[in-house]
């Protein structure tokens, strides 16, 4: 659990570092120009990281039911190279579906009106500069998109489907509450990622659509990402001993001033 933990750390590192500076740019600085060649690794590097989360987040689910539902057989069912090959083949998925959009989109010709309705480059937005065209990016972005979102997220209904019959299972309270928070953080994070990519990459491009993506991109570009630390921090008893004793301590001071 903790090397997953780990690599999804180090990618949302790296997704907020894609867009957050850039953005923080053009706010602060009023420098809202991207390059074509920055505008298209920005794509690349967006979707890479987007679709590598996902499926770390599929993985992890794995992770959960067979500590859950078959916990003596853990260290076999999760072997340190079977991590690895989770890892690198979430890695690589990632990689490959990011090149599919970001050739498509970079080979369409654009016209002179260069303006961006976004704070990011993303497909939707690109391809409204674009003077051809573009039902066939449009069904890509729907077909591929979609059905990549919509199988991690049946496989990750799946692992927690065979977990809810475990814990039906367990006949002490204790120990079935003590199963599903192993879980919790897991499924908050989910929740977070999965609802705002499927209400970004699903929905028609429109004006109002657009508009609409630009709030949600704030959700899975800057707050997820630095939600996920505090999330999966908190299910830590050690961290949580420290988080009470912290503000515990504060709380006296306060009274003895």
């Amino acid at each position: 659990m903790y090397f997953l933990m780990a690599n999804l750390s180090f990618l949302d590192f790296f997704y907020a570092t894609t867009t957050v500076p850039k953005m923080l740019s053009g706010l602060i600085m009023e420098d809202k120009k991207i390059s074509f060649q920055g505008c298209i690794a920005q794509l690349y590097m967006f979707h890479f990281m987007g679709c590598t989360e996902a499926m770390l987040l599929t993985s992890m689910s794995y992770d959960r039911y067979v500590a859950i539902c078959n916990p003596l057989r853990y260290q076999i069912l999760m072997a340190r190279a079977v991590c690895l090959q989770l890892a690198f083949t979430s890695w690589l998925i990632g990689s490959l579906y990011s090149l599919s959009h970001t050739v498509l989109t970079s080979r369409l010709p654009f016209c002179k009106m260069n303006k961006i309705t976004h704070f990011i480059c993303d497909i939707k937005p690109l391809l409204k500069l674009a003077c051809t065209d573009t039902h066939l990016n449009e069904s890509l972005v729907n077909i591929v998109t979609g059905s990549l979102g919509f199988i991690t997220f049946v496989m990750i209904i799946i692992s927690y489907t065979f977990i809810g019959i475990h814990l039906q299972n367990i006949r002490s309270e204790q120990g079935r509450s003590k199963a599903f928070s192993t879980c919790t953080s897991h499924l908050t994070v989910v929740l977070l990622f999965f609802g705002t990519a499927f209400c970004t990459y699903l929905s028609p491009v429109t004006k109002d659509s657009l508009e609409q993506d630009r709030i949600t991109a704030v959700l899975f570009t800057v707050i997820t990402p630095a939600l996920n630390p505090i999330i999966y921090a908190l299910r830590n008893k050690e961290v949580k001993k420290a988080f009470r004793r912290r503000y515990f301590i504060k709380w006296i001071k306060s009274i003895c001033d």
